[in-house]
């Protein structure tokens, strides 16, 4: 018995075969979505990032011990067999392994740990190390060529100003920016004018007095001050950024350990004299005028975020760099930086960013700056530091002075201004006053939790936001008054 089988229609045949096809090309898209839109967790072990002090003794840059010591051996190796390549790879390798082994060590020494010693082992001991030949000069190279050639300072700045611009709820900048701006606005004011006419008294300058001592100190962080404003100046001088790191990082590092100290002496005064004047301190209250306080409070953001949420912020932070080297290439009077500023303030205040851009950019710079940031202070330690410079900055009576008084100014204009508009003595000294002038991140922790009053961090991130960002911008107005 014979059985004919009944040929398909040619049709039909290709028809499966794309549906086939097709099915087989929504299953790999996603696939391939879910795991580039997997959540990435902003805490570890319930720190905001690796470098947040706190941070546990068994893991050296968030790795295992033995882990760590295998991998570093490695790149020594290298470095000292001459096989180290100059690649940005290496450059990751290298500030890494070294950030994470000084804030590392930097977390073990208690008490002094409060005052910033990670972030100083960080900013200081490589240049240490290298002014004493204990650094293998192709880690040197590597460095040095990683954070200016390869630029990976541009790449963290960027990231930094992106991230504070645009992680303002502009909402919160119209509704409260004005409340809040008059003790920022009043005391970057103060805090230059006192400073630039003390630096004249010491004949140092009036513009050199603002531009580095009270600018740097001013910006609220590394990432909007010392870093950026050293690139400015040489730009302007004509020298390398170097001639200007040292003595920004140590009037920035010297001022954190001033903030921490008087933010313990404002917490103790406000504790024993509560009532010294009216409106003095508000035991942790920020605000004298009942039912304003939402006015100030930053919305509750997300968890966590996601690989493509991340990739779309470096994107954005990447095309903005483009765009302000553009522009500072034809409008010559103001710096790169200043106009990638301008660029996204008016961004920002305008809303023409899709509010999902906006949080991208956001969510970069918090991972730069929860990440990399003792990569790059250890990067631009061995780049740009000459310790022997460094210490003749700190053996001049005259910027130690200078210091001092900066942050001092800084507090009480603050504490005084903001008393004029309904703010509590004590808390507005330390918020924005005292915030201003520490370090960032680890300095605001360090700060807030001397006063003990952590829990005006929220504060405090408007205050770096705002206050670091126009101090940098204003820096840029001024750098062409500095003497060449």
């Amino acid at each position: 018995m014979s059985t004919t089988s009944t040929p398909k229609p040619a049709g039909t045949t290709d028809e499966a075969r794309r549906d086939a096809l097709g099915a087989l090309e929504q299953e790999i898209n996603a696939g391939t979505e879910s795991v580039l839109a997997r959540p990435v967790d902003k805490t570890v072990d319930g720190r905001g990032g690796v470098h947040h002090p706190g941070a546990g003794w068994k893991r050296i840059a968030s790795v295992p011990i033995m882990l760590y010591l295998v991998m570093a051996a490695a790149v020594v190796t290298a470095a000292v067999t001459e096989t180290l390549p100059p690649s940005m790879l290496s450059g990751f390798a290298v500030t890494i392994l070294l950030g994470g082994l000084f804030i590392w060590l930097g977390n073990r020494v208690p008490v002094i740990r409060d005052f910033g010693l990670p972030t100083i082992l960080c900013t200081f001991a490589p240049a240490t190390l290298a002014f004493f030949g204990l650094v293998p000069e192709p880690i040197i190279t590597v460095a040095s060529t990683f954070i200016d050639e390869q630029g990976f300072l541009d790449f963290f700045v960027m990231a930094i100003i992106a991230g504070s611009i645009l992680g303002m709820p502009r909402a919160l900048l119209v509704k409260a920016g004005p409340r809040f701006a008059v003790p920022v606005l009043g005391t970057i004011a103060v805090t230059f004018l006192v400073i630039g006419a003390m630096s004249m008294a010491f004949g140092k300058g009036f513009i050199e007095g603002i531009l580095l001592i009270a600018a740097p100190i001013m910006a609220g962080g590394l990432g909007l001050g010392a870093l950026p404003m050293s690139e400015m100046f040489a730009a302007r001088t004509g020298q390398d950024a170097s001639a200007f790191m040292g003595d920004l990082m140590s009037a920035v590092v010297l001022a954190n350990v001033f903030c921490i100290i008087f933010a313990g002496l404002l917490n103790g005064l406000g504790k024993n004299r509560p009532t010294l004047f009216a409106g003095f301190s508000g035991n942790g209250d920020l605000i004298r005028v009942k039912g304003n306080r939402q006015d100030l409070s930053m919305p509750k953001k997300a968890g966590h975020s996601t690989f493509i949420t991340l990739g779309k912020g470096l994107l954005f932070a990447a095309v903005i760099f483009v765009v302000g080297e553009m522009t500072g290439a034809f409008l010559t009077f103001l710096h790169p930086y200043a106009w990638a500023i301008i660029i996204m303030v008016v961004l920002k205040l305008t809303g023409w960013l899709p509010k999902d851009l906006e949080e991208s950019a956001t969510d970069w710079g918090e991972l730069i700056n929860a990440v990399l940031v003792p990569a790059l202070l250890v990067g631009v330690s061995l780049t740009y530091i000459k310790i022997d410079e460094v210490l003749v900055s700190l053996a001049d009576p005259a910027f130690i002075i200078l210091t001092f008084l900066c942050v001092l100014v800084a507090g009480l204009s603050s504490g005084v201004i903001g008393w004029l508009v309904k703010f509590n003595f004590v808390e507005v000294a330390i918020v924005p006053g005292l915030v201003m002038a520490d370090t960032g991140g680890s300095g605001d922790v360090s700060v807030l939790s001397a006063s003990e009053r952590m829990h005006l961090m929220p504060f405090a991130a408007i205050t770096n936001r705002i206050g670091g960002t126009l101090v940098l911008f204003l820096t840029s107005l001024m750098v062409p008054l500095l003497a060449l």
